[in-house]
């Protein structure tokens, strides 16, 4: 894909005296990235998930606690099944290369929320090996969703609290049994869209927003770093 890189650009050394503990990141713009390039949306999502590396291991450095990528919807197996597939078989190249990245990476930890229901077994038996491998380490969490939708998540909580015998359900038992503990701080969104599209629609309620026209592909460290002095800025009051 070097190709179809972007030009090198200098990278803001940046520090922060506010950053958001939960930052979430909807990945969007990569079929239109290809697109407006004359190539098929696979190679967008090449190029997408060399950003998200990229991006991921910006927040780590930063010190940004926990991090939520949205990757694929619960919606998005609506697409065509070859670009489906294409999607899959790169997640499954994405976690085999995990392995020596996490050496690298350090002391962050994975986890995958969203269904396990309809993944390929080979998937979920990387997930899970991913999973187990950073499941001791404590710095950076980074949340990848993949078969996710927030109503999905929120459904999934409450059905295990019956499955536990609960009559009453509180906010706290709610938030107990999601997928991402921490509410979220701020949501990212890239592409010129500005919507939440089903994502983290429980941990969402005070989050602060961020959207740009840049499409993921072309989402840099840069705005990233925008997107974060924006949040230095924002008065939180969580309604009071």
């Amino acid at each position: 894909m070097a190709l179809f890189r972007k030009k090198n650009t200098p990278v803001e050394k940046a520090s922060f005296d506010v950053l958001p503990n939960h930052l979430g990141i909807i990945m969007d713009g990569n079929g239109r990235w290809a697109k407006k390039r004359g190539l098929p949306r696979t190679a967008g999502h090449k190029e997408g998930a060399e950003v998200f590396r990229t991006i991921a291991k910006e927040c780590a450095e930063l010190g940004i606690k926990y991090v939520s990528f949205y990757a694929f919807s619960t919606e998005n197996w609506k697409r065509s099944p070859e670009e489906v597939d294409a999607i899959m078989n790169l997640f499954k190249d994405y976690l085999l290369e995990a392995k020596r990245d996490f050496v690298k990476a350090g002391d962050n930890k994975i986890i995958f929320i969203g269904s396990r229901e309809g993944m390929r077994q080979d998937l979920v038996e990387l997930m899970d090996e991913a999973e187990r491998d950073t499941a001791s380490h404590n710095s950076t969490t980074i949340y990848l969703a993949i078969n996710y939708g927030g109503r999905q998540e929120i459904v999934s909580a409450v059905n295990k609290l019956i499955a536990e015998g609960k009559t009453e359900i509180t906010e706290d038992d709610i938030s107990s049994e999601l997928y991402t503990v921490p509410e979220c701080d701020m949501i990212i969104r890239p592409s010129g869209e500005q919507r939440l599209s089903n994502f983290l629609l429980w941990q969402a309620a005070y989050s602060e927003f961020w959207y740009s026209d840049v499409l993921w592909p072309d989402f840099t460290v840069n705005d990233l770093h925008s997107a974060l002095r924006a949040f230095e800025k924002r008065n939180r009051r969580f309604g009071g």
